[in-house]
């Protein structure tokens, strides 16, 4: 799907207006509230808010049933009689759950999303659930961040191919597909600057760093043909994103051709009042009208402001119809006028599929990237008979899922404990958690799910279960380490100040590698963690993300050589959490690194990353060569061809990232080291060589310019590597000349 094929008909457009022309003020007001479900919500009843006025759309529910008796009510006793979208997060799954989003942009593999999103979409509708708030696209450069696990890391090239993915998943090629959805480009836009990497943070960045770096991924989903957007809470430059015109009318709209609509994120049009930018409710409303904002997420602003506001002249009815119409359209192109209700016999036909755990577990091997495996300790050897696995979320349905479950979901995950016992039948698989790990503040989420309550251990009991895990790690021969974070400690309400391990997890693994075992650490989080101590002293790493219901059968499928890791990082580890935000795309200093006078910008430690963009080992080797260029000169506006020999020089077949960076070496304004500009993940056999290549026109080789304040492509000379991660040494040059 793209954008023209999501283009409205004249048809609809003419059904639209006549609707539109039918329906009360207040009947309009309804289509742009989105009401909640909840129970935990005040206020009046879904049932009666839809009853007066109908509403646009509806979330924080997830029953089937409930579905069908709000929808039966929408047509058949709401004014217009115009049906509801419900809508929910469904960012990796609904009942199969998939690798996180970052998981999955460590892939590099863009069927990866698109397929998991599909099913995703699949299950979703057959629950009746019409529209998910994802995909998440923004970019985050600080690990700090909590949300950076719903994204595609620190890349905008990545980043824009992982919207696009997502979105096709989301969409398909047709929005009355009943087994699709619609999706949600968000937060929109800025949001994974946040000062610090603190949730909702305010964000200060110049326009180059939003065209060049932040809004990529955004543009790619227009043009993809998403059908919504999310505006973001945080300020954006002192002005808060759901009463920013400038991002809402001006970009969005005007220039790039956003015909769809967009929701605030939950409460947000009601929050301009406590960021101060709006004086009260009623100037919140007025403010997000006027920056073109569509729908309420659940603050029942517009129910209690807008008509007011037109009836006292403030607002034009033209204005409301505007923002009305594309909400009307998008039923309408969903086919809901026709179908507005679900078949409640259909889900549990639909989750029972088994293609759909299958696709799961590919993708979680394909989205887990080997970090360390000194005297290729990995792949083990399925004749190990006294195997330990130790740690906190090794058996831990929820840290292998991860965050983000849609409202209401049954963690069901296969544990890494699991998936290694039912790989070694006959082998004695022992486990110990080692001390629990807990958040020192513990998550707002936890007042409505006490799923996540859990109480703290004693010291007493912290050091019992320590003792416990180093004895079972004793008795055993081989030890894998599952470590990292639970499913809370990322993703919203889940910014962190350090990126070390959580709780006395390093602790317990300096003491288990003092015994001498062979040791194995697997990481489940939903970050870039601080591992130092772990790169140089635990032979093989694994980072396994938060991997999803089949998870752990994937983690054991990597352990034990059945499935060889070919995933690459999609963003830098930082060696410190006082080092983030850190990423490979920055501009050259006067005194670069490596110089003479400049090792690293600390006296105190290394500023480089523990692990660069783009890393990542496999059980075979690769080698890139044979850099050629269709030509060492092109006109500005011309096209430039650019191919590398890869070739598998080990002994057992295995996946490379085969990655092209570029760098402007002068022009109006400095240019990063080093920019993404293309990648092929490519499968090789033993001896077997591919060659890739990559297109370089004026989409990959143009910038947003400060000193021009617009789009620029320039006469210079650029730089060229190709090679396995952003660390590439196989380089060329060319020159773009008028």
């Amino acid at each position: 799907m793209n954008k023209s094929e999501t283009a409205v008909s004249p048809e609809i457009t003419a059904r639209a207006n006549t609707l539109l022309e039918q329906m009360s003020l207040a009947e309009k007001v309804g289509q742009l509230a989105q009401i909640s479900g909840a129970d935990f919500m005040p206020g009046p009843p879904a049932e009666e808010i839809i009853r007066q006025t109908g509403a646009g759309s509806l979330l924080w529910l997830n029953d089937t049933k409930q579905f069908n008796e709000l929808q039966k009510i929408a047509i058949e006793e709401s004014p217009s009689g115009i049906p509801i979208l419900f809508a929910l997060d469904v960012i990796h799954g609904y009942r199969t759950i998939f690798p996180v989003p970052l998981a999955m942009a460590a892939s590099w593999d863009t069927a990866v999303p698109e397929q998991a999103q599909a099913i995703a979409a699949k299950e979703a509708r057959a629950a009746g659930i019409h529209w998910t708030f994802g995909p998440m696209i923004d970019i985050a450069r600080d690990a700090r961040w909590g949300r950076i696990v719903e994204g595609a890391g620190e890349d905008p090239y990545l980043g824009s191919a992982m919207a696009v993915a997502q979105v096709r998943g989301f969409q398909g090629d047709d929005l009355a597909d009943p087994e699709h959805m619609l999706a949600c480009a968000k937060h929109f836009a800025g949001y994974g600057a946040a000062d610090g990497g603190r949730d909702y943070d305010p964000v200060f960045l110049s326009e180059a760093q939003l065209r060049n770096v932040y809004l990529p991924p955004f543009q790619a989903a227009v043009d993809a043909g998403v059908a919504t957007f999310m505006s973001a809470y945080m300020d954006l430059n002192n002005v808060p994103a759901s009463g920013n015109r400038w991002l809402l009318r001006d970009v969005l709209r005007e220039e790039w051709g956003f015909d769809g609509f967009i929701v605030s994120d939950a409460f947000a049009v009601g929050n301009l009042v406590i960021q101060g930018h709006a004086k009260d409710v009623r100037d919140a409303s007025y403010r997000a009208i006027k920056a073109g904002l569509n729908m309420d997420m659940a603050s029942s602003s517009y129910l209690q402001t807008l008509a007011d506001l037109v009836e006292d002249g403030s607002l034009a009815v033209e204005e409301i119809d505007e923002l009305v119409r594309p909400i009307l359209t998008l039923k309408m192109q969903m086919g809901l006028f026709e179908n507005p209700y679900v078949d409640e016999t259909l889900l549990e036909k639909v989750i029972a599929l088994p293609e759909h755990r299958a696709a799961a577990r590919l993708a979680a091997q394909r989205s887990m990237v080997l970090l360390r495996n000194e005297d290729n300790l990995l792949p083990l050897a399925k004749d190990w008979q006294n195997v330990a696995v130790i740690g906190p979320v090794a058996d831990s349905m929820e840290a292998t899922e991860g965050s983000w479950m849609v409202f209401g979901h049954q963690p069901a995950a296969v544990t890494v404990l699991q998936g290694i016992r039912a790989k070694l039948p006959e082998a004695t698989v022992t486990y110990a958690p080692g001390p629990a790990i807990r958040r020192d503040f513990p998550s707002p989420f936890e007042d409505f799910m006490p799923e996540l309550k859990k109480p703290p251990q004693t010291p007493e009991e912290s050091d019992a279960a320590f003792e416990t895990a180093v004895t079972t790690a004793q008795a055993a021969d081989l030890v894998i380490m599952v470590l990292g974070e639970e499913a809370h400690m990322a993703g919203e309400f889940a910014s962190r100040g350090s990126l070390d391990l959580p709780g006395r997890q390093e602790e317990l693994l300096k003491a288990v590698c003092a015994l001498g075992k062979p040791v194995v650490l697997v990481l489940l989080n939903g970050r870039p963690l601080s591992i130092n101590w772990a790169s140089e002293n635990v032979p093989a790493i694994l980072e396994a993300w938060e991997p999803g219901t089949e998870g752990g059968n994937a983690v054991a499928d990597i352990l034990f050589g059945d499935v060889n890791p070919g995933g690459k990082l999609p963003v830098c580890f930082p060696r410190n959490g006082n080092h983030a935000p850190l990423y490979y795309a920055r501009t050259l200093t006067h005194q670069p690194e490596g110089s003479p006078m400049y090792r690293s910008r600390y006296w105190d430690s290394l500023t480089t990353p523990l692990y660069p963009f783009g890393f990542g080992l496999s059980y075979t080797t690769f080698e890139i060569s044979n850099l050629q260029l269709s030509a060492a000169k092109v006109k500005v506006g011309e096209t430039i061809e650019v191919t590398a020999v890869v070739t598998n020089t080990g002994q057992v077949a295995g996946d490379e990232v085969v990655q092209l960076y570029t760098h402007q070496k002068w022009g109006s304004d400095s240019r990063p080291m080093r920019e993404l500009k293309g990648f092929e993940r490519v499968t090789l056999q033993p001896g077997e060589s591919k060659t890739v290549t990559f297109q370089l026109g004026p989409d990959e080789l143009r910038y947003w310019s400060t000193n021009a304040n617009g789009w620029v492509q320039e006469a210079a000379a650029f730089d060229i590597w190709v090679g396995a991660d952003s660390l590439a040494t196989l380089h060329a040059d060319f020159e773009v000349v008028d």
